[in-house]
């Protein structure tokens, strides 16, 4: 396994903002000693059945932003979410910074470009994205070292971002009582996953984690930050010494009884484009149904 440069001594200030139509967690992390900072999976919002797309979440962040001077250098998406759409250019053209994803985003747009017939016009080269990273790559925000683990499962492209002492998992690991993502979307696979959460799991124990999503079990509050200490003891899909195969024959019986997600024909046109709307031959917004493609 990579030896990952962790670097507990810097803690970085990690603010979660819920949006409650997609049960995300988007956040900003704040360099504690500069005024840099990096957004984690920002969100869109849409009026699916309305057609109608707004920015009223991306707005929040970017008010938070504009209010205390920070400087964004990173825009950072764990992955290809199929359950929210990403406000990636929109903050960008705002606040600046840089788009960043897993590199296997191509993988990703290969397949979903076979999906949604995408005709030769769609780059499937990772293109639409300012840094695709690779599996141990580093980069700032401010004077914080941060660097990306590949965690591949739910999706090809999945990346686990470390910054200082605070991990943001993406849907490789829910809050304990959540247990863990589906891994049944083309390119996803169970086995994967649980070598992933391996991966995540290995790093130490006071390591802070952050999901990006969070339903509530049971009707407790809305959670988002847990520890790698918390998730190895009490994950109820992976914790307490689960073998992978108990994990994949689990995860494979709980995919089957799974509904697609809502908005998943939209946040896959959106998401594979870095958060750009695609439109048609006229240059006006336009979204895609596929019939019995997913």
């Amino acid at each position: 396994m990579t030896a990952y440069p962790v670097t507990l001594s810097v803690q970085p200030e990690v603010r979660g903002y819920f949006d409650s139509a997609t049960n995300t967690i988007s956040y900003i992390v704040k360099d504690p000693a500069t005024d840099a900072c990096a957004i984690v999976d920002s969100v869109m919002d849409i009026d699916y059945a309305a057609g109608r797309i707004t920015y009223e979440h991306a707005d929040r962040l970017i008010e938070e932003i504009s209010r205390e001077n920070l400087r964004l250098e990173w825009i950072i998406e764990t992955h290809v979410h199929a359950d929210h759409l990403s406000a990636a250019p929109y903050i960008q053209d705002r606040r600046g910074g840089k788009i960043g994803i897993g590199s296997k985003i191509m993988a990703v747009q290969e397949e979903f470009g076979k999906i949604f017939n995408e005709g030769t016009d769609f780059q499937r080269d990772g293109s639409q994205f300012d840094r695709l990273f690779e599996d141990g790559d580093s980069y700032m925000v401010g004077e914080m070292p941060c660097f990306a683990i590949h965690t591949p499962g739910h999706t090809p492209a999945c990346m686990t971002h470390v910054i200082g002492d605070a991990a943001f998992v993406g849907d490789t690991l829910f809050m304990p009582d959540g247990g863990s993502a589906r891994a049944d979307f083309p390119g996803g696979d169970a086995g994967m996953l649980y070598d992933s959460i391996q991966k995540v799991l290995s790093l130490p124990d006071e390591m802070r984690l952050f999901m990006c999503h969070d339903y509530g079990p049971n009707g407790r509050d809305i959670q988002w930050e847990t520890t790698v200490a918390e998730e190895k003891a009490n994950n109820i899909h992976v914790g307490g010494g689960k073998t992978r195969e108990e994990f994949i024959r689990f995860r494979t019986e709980r995919d089957a009884q799974l509904a697609m997600p809502k908005l998943i024909i939209p946040s896959l046109q959106v998401n594979m484009r870095a958060g750009e709307v695609p439109t048609d031959k006229d240059g006006r917004p336009m979204l895609k149904v596929p019939v019995n493609g997913l």
